[in-house]
């Protein structure tokens, strides 16, 4: 479905990304608009009965559920955390993934990095995500990161603001999300020919 860099519409049926999703870990979700990305999360949280551990570093999709504008499913846990109880809070994320299937959304890459500003907390992060994500695989867990970027000329792929650069690694899915003509679309970004920074 998200071979080759076609977008594609999303549907009501997710299945396909889900499984897309599954076999890259962890998988990175651009966008431009955050309300895009609410929509989509929210559209992908209502897709399965998996439990849901939402790692809310904006607090953004937290505010959407304290309004009720997105009413909170049964299956979902969401956890706001800091530097000071982030090695907790990771400890139990992982302690669940480890042993059940389970869809963990870190949202997003931007309230990570304005959280953890410095390189080597930003080393430790990632590092985090990527054990995150090997544990996953063992579960068929889907370990996805949002991030509001923008693509600068002849340099990739930014976070916005910030503009730091987005890890990646062969097993990464990097995909940009937009909305057109009432549509929210996704395509799968080619990291491999250096498009992704």
């Amino acid at each position: 479905m998200l071979d080759k860099n076609p977008e594609q519409i999303i549907e009501n049926d997710l299945t396909e990304i889900q499984i897309k999703f599954e076999q890259n870990n962890p998988n990175i979700i651009l966008c431009s608009k955050p309300f895009h990305k609410i929509e989509f999360l929210n559209r992908l949280i209502n897709s399965t009965e998996d439990p849901v551990i939402i790692v809310d570093m904006d607090l953004l999709f937290t505010g959407y559920i304290q309004s009720g504008m997105i009413p909170k499913k049964e299956n979902v846990t969401i956890f706001s955390p800091d530097k000071r109880n982030w090695e907790k809070k990771l400890s139990e994320i992982i302690s669940q993934v480890s042993t059940e299937r389970c869809l963990v959304i870190i949202d997003s890459f931007n309230g990570v990095y304005n959280e953890f500003d410095d390189l080597e907390s930003a080393i430790f992060i990632n590092s985090c995500v990527m054990l995150l994500s090997s544990i996953g695989n063992h579960t068929k867990s889907s370990i996805l990161i949002t991030g509001m970027a923008r693509q600068k000329e002849n340099k990739g792929w930014v976070l916005s603001p910030g503009g730091k650069h987005i890890i990646k690694s062969e097993k990464t899915g990097v995909y940009f999300l937009r909305k057109s003509e009432n549509h929210l679309k996704i395509r799968s970004l080619d990291i491999t020919e250096g498009n992704l920074k």
